[in-house]
């Protein structure tokens, strides 16, 4: 979810000495957006960076096998129904299919109208240049333009040239059929397909091109797999899991044995939706450059973990549906509430926009029903154990309800269903015991794990560079979170008084000293606070601004590097200018 934000010029200055992010991104919150890009240095920025590996082109194709093979058996199925007589199955099954896809192709569509729409008069981003001692440019997301303008006496980033008439006539054509391709391929739901294929095109090309070229289309494969996975994380929890509860009910009711139709589609909507949970986990920490990639066997077993309590979950649904319907209305209903107060009240911040976290919190609200969504930063061990000890006690009460109405002398089949809701539940705890004992990225559960900043380029520690625009003035004696709530330090107690934060700065030099040449790339500064994982970069879910980016990205010599505002660093900031 993409909201337009407003933002004016950060202010200018050469870019930090020290890295400033990698490649594959930032993140940001709420407020004003606007970047400032350093001149490259002599050399391009950083080392080669992330590769697109085979892999990743195999996970990709085996996403999309899960979409077509969840989508083709609820159609199959649903036109069964129809074939049978059975109108009333056919309208629920086929409701459950059509409307989650309208809602998805809607939210696409709108996506690709903001990506590829231009703003009167010019077509991209601003970029201006910035009278510096080293080349320098200062880019705001506040207008949408594609014109570059330059100062004078400063360098073009990109030469302007007044296009020919026959060009602009080509280039109008090929607008138009790209405008009329993209709505073709929403009008025929697969809009997510198209983002799966262009995912593809984009990583290849990163693995095929040469280094100037190489880390755009892996900068922009990292923008449309966030897309696709965001939508298709909506899409299953707002089809595959009705359509589970659905036709898992229809089986108990009628108490009879799956046929081969009914039983490929209950199993292709679980693997849906076990298979996008995992992998919207890892294209989030993917993209972030400040938590370790998710390896394909932590992928694997959260598959695994989410498959096999979904498919307890679901079950236990199922069973208590089928006996008291009006009752299991109300208890989905009372949980979707309690979830999504509970995640309102973790105050979350993923999305651009109020009115987007609303609806954000509302989808968790409804993802909370069936299983685990980790959407606060730290340590959520304490919070896993609970939400698991909570959908427990619930799947053994809605079973036991379910089973107390059956006949407990003769009827053998209910005890195996309470057996396999028990043994399913419990694999998935042990799959999910796996990963965070082995698997996790930051390193086993039970020892010391692994910090979880990833600089390839910077091995040191995750802070932010010492020349950030932000920072205060050296001289400045940084005080920390326990200072300043006046809690005691050292042993003295609170209140007791501390040294002076004002100081007078040493005297410049007699003579300037030349500043030596950086070796890394140009520094978009962002004017945003960072967001917290698991939270999504604010280049990733705000348009505008990616928009800016893959500008600057591509008309760089070098790739440019993400630098967010620090809240530490502009707290301290205005402490000393009020100390003064």
């Amino acid at each position: 979810m993409a909201a337009k934000s407003d933002g004016a010029v950060a202010a200018a200055g050469p870019g930090p000495e020290g890295p400033a992010g990698a490649a594959r991104g930032g993140a940001g919150g709420r407020g004003e957006v606007a970047a400032e890009i350093a001149g490259p240095g002599p050399a391009a920025a950083g080392g080669p960076g992330p590769r697109y590996e085979l892999r990743d082109c195999c996970w990709v194709l085996c996403a999309l096998l899960v979409f077509f093979s969840d989508g083709a058996t609820d159609l199959w199925l649903a036109a069964s129904y129809y074939l049978q007589g059975q109108s009333t199955y056919f309208g629920l099954t086929l409701l459950f299919v059509l409307l989650p896809s309208l809602v998805v192709q809607l939210l696409s569509f709108r996506w690709f109208v903001y990506d590829y729409s231009e703003t009167a008069g010019t077509p991209g981003p601003a970029v201006s240049t910035k009278d510096s001692d080293i080349v320098g440019a200062a880019i705001s997301t506040k207008d949408s333009a594609v014109a570059f303008r330059t100062k004078e006496g400063s360098p073009e980033l990109v030469p302007r040239s007044v296009p020919s008439s026959a060009s602009t006539y080509r280039r109008r054509c090929c607008r138009l059929c790209v405008w009329l391709l993209q709505t073709l391929v929403h009008l025929l739901q697969l809009g997510q397909v198209w983002r799966y294929l262009r995912a593809l095109y984009l990583g290849l090309q990163s693995r095929w091109r040469g280094e100037p070229l190489r880390r755009h289309f892996y900068w922009r494969m990292l923008f449309e797999s966030a897309d696709v996975s965001m939508l298709r994380l909506l899409e299953t929890f707002l089809r595959s899991a009705p359509q589970l509860v659905l036709q898992l009910s229809l089986l108990v009711y009628h108490s009879r044995q799956p046929d081969l139709l009914t039983a490929l589609s209950i199993s292709a909507s679980l693997v849906s939706l076990a298979w996008t949970l995992a992998s919207y986990q890892k294209v989030l920490r993917d993209s972030r450059d400040d938590k370790r990639p998710l390896s394909y066997k932590g992928a694997v077993a959260q598959v695994l973990w989410h498959l096999f309590t979904i498919a307890a979950r679901t079950l236990a649904f199922a069973l208590f549906a089928s006996v008291y319907k009006l009752y299991f209305g109300i208890f989905i209903v009372a949980h979707w509430c309690i979830m999504t107060f509970w995640v309102i009240q973790g105050e979350t911040d993923f999305c651009m926009s109020k009115w987007e976290e609303i609806i954000y919190n509302m989808v968790v609200g409804i993802i909370y029903i069936f299983c685990w969504f980790n959407v606060k930063e730290g340590r959520s061990r304490r919070r896993v154990t609970l939400y698991y000890c909570i959908v427990l006690l619930e799947n053994a009460a809605l079973t036991g309800f379910w089973y107390s109405s059956q006949n407990f002398s003769t009827d053998f089949y209910s005890l195996i269903l309470v057996c396999v809701v028990a043994s399913s539940f419990a694999l998935g705890i042990f799959f999910m015991c796996v990963y965070y004992c082995l698997l996790h990225p930051n390193g086993p559960m039970l020892r010391p794990q692994a910090p979880g900043c990833i600089f390839p380029e910077a091995p040191g520690p995750c802070a932010p560079p010492a020349d950030a625009i932000t920072s205060p003035p050296r001289s400045l004696p940084r005080t920390t979170g326990t200072e300043r709530d006046g809690a005691s330090v050292g042993g003295e107690r609170a209140g007791t008084p501390t040294p002076p934060v004002f100081q007078v700065r040493p005297g410049l030099p007699p003579t300037p000293v030349a500043r030596p040449l950086r070796t890394e790339g140009p520094v978009i500064r962002i004017d945003l606070p960072r967001k917290k994982y698991p939270a999504w970069d604010a280049h990733f879910i705000d348009r505008r601004l990616r928009k800016t980016i893959l500008a600057l990205e591509y008309s760089s010599p070098a790739t440019p590097r993400l630098q967010y505002r620090s809240m530490g660093t502009s707290q301290e900031l205005l402490e000393y200018e009020t100390t003064v």
